[in-house]
């Protein structure tokens, strides 16, 4: 059975190292990274040309099973995966990590997008901590008046805010260095991504412990009625499934 991954998250890498041993397995990268961790089994970089050069590629490569492993944010390509699966007839899931909840002491803004949430900040803080990754920080870039510390794993292109300082890593995180940044750097106000997942979520704690208001931009829309696993272990049973002749909703 071939099973192809549209990865890139680190939930991919670990569902592909579990299916490596069992069935064949291509992880798709969109190559947004330059040097990306890669995953067991094969591996393609780049996109496919839409959802039909997807549903096509996988005509090709007799694939059995598609599972959108995505990044939440990723947008795009989950819904080319919807009509590529149901053109194809390949059956499709959506393994996405849930997304943060607040806790007691959160002081999160809710915002439906990077614009939104760029529009927020004057009224919040002036040294911004903007942990929504390389893309979109054009939203920011009229903030002249304010100070971003922008951490991602590639450097950002323009354009961005006048007055900003990047931090290039990488993932996890440790809650003493999160706590270090935001001190050292005098951070009044964060901005993130609904990403989930554990890697980075010492971030919101460390805030969380300062007391600074964090603006939480929301997942975007998701294509209706496809299946969800919560992790690698429940998208690896659904493989199972599949393999057993089933076809599970």
């Amino acid at each position: 059975m071939h099973v192809l991954i549209l990865g890139g998250t680190t939930e991919a890498r670990r569902l592909a190292a579990a299916l490596h041993p069992v069935v064949r397995v291509t992880s798709s990268l969109a190559g947004r990274v330059a040097q990306p961790v890669l995953p067991p089994g094969e591996v393609r970089i780049g996109g496919f040309g839409g959802a039909g050069g997807l549903a096509q590629w996988m005509r090709e490569h007799e694939v059995g099973a598609l599972i959108d492993a995505t990044h939440p944010f990723a947008g795009t390509i989950s819904f080319n995966a919807a009509s590529a699966a149901a053109t194809a007839h390949v059956p499709l899931l959506a393994l996405r990590r849930p997304g943060w909840v607040p806790g007691r002491g959160d002081d999160w803004h809710p915002a439906d997008s990077l614009e939104q949430a760029a529009g927020m900040l004057p009224a919040l803080g002036r040294r911004i901590f903007l942990t929504t990754g390389r893309t979109g920080l054009a939203a920011f870039a009229a903030l002249d008046e304010l100070w971003f510390l922008v951490r991602s794993v590639d450097a950002p292109q323009p354009p961005h805010p006048l007055r900003m300082r990047t931090l290039l890593d990488r993932g996890p995180f440790a809650l003493e260095d999160e706590r270090a940044l935001l001190r050292d750097h005098g951070i009044d106000v964060m901005v993130t991504k609904d990403s989930g997942g554990s890697a980075t979520a010492a971030k919101l704690t460390a805030a969380r412990e300062a007391g600074l208001p964090v603006v939480v931009v929301r997942r975007p829309a998701a294509p209706e009625g496809v299946p969800v696993a919560r992790d690698p272990g429940e998208a690896l049973q659904w493989v199972r499934e599949c393999q057993a002749g089933k076809w599970p909703a």
